[in-house]
């Protein structure tokens, strides 16, 4: 028997069917993550934890139009070469929608370049480099984390009310450490002419030989230091330093070291007076970041780290950017991605992707280092809104030629 249905109810039923948000009309919206979880477990780890947190809390409430949130990851192994593959095994084999992650500066820069090729979006959650957004950023890629730039900024504000024009550096040799390097001189010299540089010791990641690296900052001579490194470097670099009395009478500007994933490694051993950026995570008492702070330890039993603030936000993010698209296509998506604001799991400022460059206005804490009960914690610390910390639009314009 023929139940064909009249002309106007079958054209009244298509429209309603176009009507329904596009967003709606499929399976799960598949995020491929891809990052560096064998060689930085003690950022990663943590991060991995508050993504999972973070997406289930999402799925529980409905998802984005009744779509679930899916990640696929996978793990680099910190190697360019790796995530470039495994970026195009999650695009052709996992139909994922997008990709994001990346911590090593190299890496992230690898994923743009193939997002860029590509033509997909990519969300970078933690590689600092200002070549990830200026001088190689593209159409495609979007950087949460706040940059060597930003941070560099930060610390060189406390830097320049000190007494020290002597300074030496200390970094991993690779495009984090030494663009980090790069923006805190420039920053410092334009902020208190007549500094010096009196050394610079690029290590290679993850080998430092601390004891040398010691001995050649200590011939120099200086009155203060900038250190850039981080994880197993660092413990090695304050062990031999305070073996050796290099801090003795002598400042120590350092980023990254006030993350709990840093700072907690040391031990009884993390030295006191640094002024740093981090995660105070114990003493944030706003609201939004207590939420997440308990959310966090109910399930995982512990404080998260920066690498959970960073998981949770670039979740928050894509979430953002889905509701705001009501599509997985590209081309709506980085749309959406540009000037979008959200509400990050610091529970401070809002967070907006400039559309200039499509940086993040994502913050950091600046305070100092002290010893409390036999561990490492930021105390003096304060919030640094990320936007305060970036070059006007028509510097950017310089730096990202390309626009």
């Amino acid at each position: 028997m023929n139940f064909a249905l009249p002309r106007r109810t079958a054209l009244l039923g298509a429209a309603a069917t176009l009507a329904t948000p596009a967003i709606a009309q499929e399976g799960p919206i598949r995020i491929g993550e891809v990052n560096s979880y064998s060689s930085q477990p003690a950022f990663l780890a943590p991060y991995r934890n508050a993504w999972m947190l973070v997406q289930d809390e999402v799925n529980a409430a409905g998802g984005i139009n009744g779509r679930r949130i899916e990640t696929i990851f996978r793990d680099d192994a910190g190697k360019p070469e790796d995530a470039v593959r495994h970026a195009g095994e999650l695009l052709n084999n996992e139909r994922v929608h997008l990709l994001a992650g990346g911590f090593l500066s190299n890496v992230g820069l690898a994923l743009a370049d193939f997002a860029n090729q590509n033509r997909r979006l990519f969300v970078a959650s933690e590689p600092l480099t200002d070549a990830l957004v200026w001088a190689r950023g593209n159409r495609y890629t979007f950087r949460l984390r706040c940059s060597t730039y930003m941070q560099a900024a930060m610390l060189v504000e406390e830097a320049a009310k000190l007494p020290p024009m002597r300074w030496a550096t200390v970094a991993p040799n690779y495009e984090y450490g030494q663009s980090a390097v790069r923006w805190f001189k420039e920053l410092l010299l334009r902020a208190k002419p007549g500094t010096t540089f009196v050394a610079e010791q690029f290590p290679a990641l993850g080998r430092i030989d601390a004891g040398a690296t010691v001995q050649a900052l200590a011939s120099a001579n200086p009155q203060a230091i900038f250190n850039v490194t981080f994880a197993q470097d660092l413990t090695n670099f304050v062990r031999q330093g305070s073996t050796r009395g290099l801090f003795e009478r002598r400042t120590v500007v350092s980023m990254l070291t006030g993350e709990p994933e840093y700072l907690d490694a040391l031990g009884d051993e993390a030295p006191e007076g640094w002024i740093v950026t981090g995660y105070p995570s114990a003493d944030i008492a706003n609201p939004g970041h207590v939420r997440f702070r308990e959310a966090y330890r109910r399930r995982f039993n512990e404080l998260p780290k920066l690498g959970s603030i960073v998981a949770a936000d670039t979740v928050a993010a894509i979430v953002a950017m889905l509701k705001k698209a009501n599509s997985t296509e590209t081309d709506p998506m980085v749309a959406a991605m540009s000037g979008l604001t959200f509400a990050g799991h610091f529970g401070e400022a809002e967070t907006e992707f400039r559309a200039i460059d499509h940086q993040a206005t994502m913050g950091a804490y600046v305070g100092k280092t002290a010893l409390r009960n036999g561990r490492g914690v930021m105390v003096d610390w304060r919030y640094a809104d990320g936007r305060n910390y970036l070059p006007t639009d028509e510097v950017v314009r310089t730096l990202r030629p390309q626009g």
